[in-house]
């Protein structure tokens, strides 16, 4: 069973206007909410956020090509010290939405009637753009290994004291020698 798209749903727009003229184009400019979960570990754009789509939709012999420019806010965390990073993408968009599967392959996206479903696209352009290790700063130097600590903040003589694991075991026998002498 065919699952039909809901015109009322803000990412499904209607090609009613271009009909099946190939030539016929329309240029549009929408502003939507953002699909939720969408992002990556440390960063994705928020549920609800809005979204500024730039669109040219044209009719081809065997669909409706939808080509432009999408541009979201991206919310996250640094991957080296944890602080929250905002900032924006923009993808270009491009897809072409056949008419019938019988032009399309499996991968293909199809129109429902004269609806065509825009969020898998846009899920898709975004979730290829997004960094896999956002950073606040190129300049930003993490957490310290040891102790957690934000090392920006500690300073430069933050240091902790290294054992080595082969002499470790004789480290309580100099503390209880020197007890002993006291004595």
């Amino acid at each position: 069973m065919t699952q039909h798209l809901d015109p009322r749903s803000p990412w499904v727009i209607s090609t009613h206007d271009l009909g099946k003229r190939p030539g016929t184009m329309r240029q549009m400019t929408l502003s939507l909410p953002a699909p939720a979960d969408l992002g990556v570990d440390m960063i994705g754009v928020p549920k609800d956020a809005e979204v500024e789509l730039d669109l040219r939709l044209e009719a081809v012999m065997e669909g409706v090509l939808v080509s432009g420019t999408a541009q979201a806010p991206l919310a996250g965390e640094c991957a080296r010290c944890l602080d929250p990073v905002t900032s924006d993408v923009e993808v270009n968009l491009q897809e072409l939405f056949f008419y019938s599967d019988e032009d399309a392959s499996e991968e293909d996206s199809l129109l429902d009637g004269e609806l065509l479903d825009l969020e898998p696209t846009f899920r898709d352009a975004v979730v290829l753009a997004l960094p896999l290790s956002p950073v606040c700063g190129d300049d930003c130097e993490g957490l310290c290994a040891e102790c957690g600590i934000k090392l920006a903040e500690a300073g430069a003589d933050h240091r902790h004291e290294k054992i080595d694991a082969r002499w470790a075991s004789l480290q309580g026998l100099i503390s209880e020698n020197d007890n002993d002498q006291e004595k």
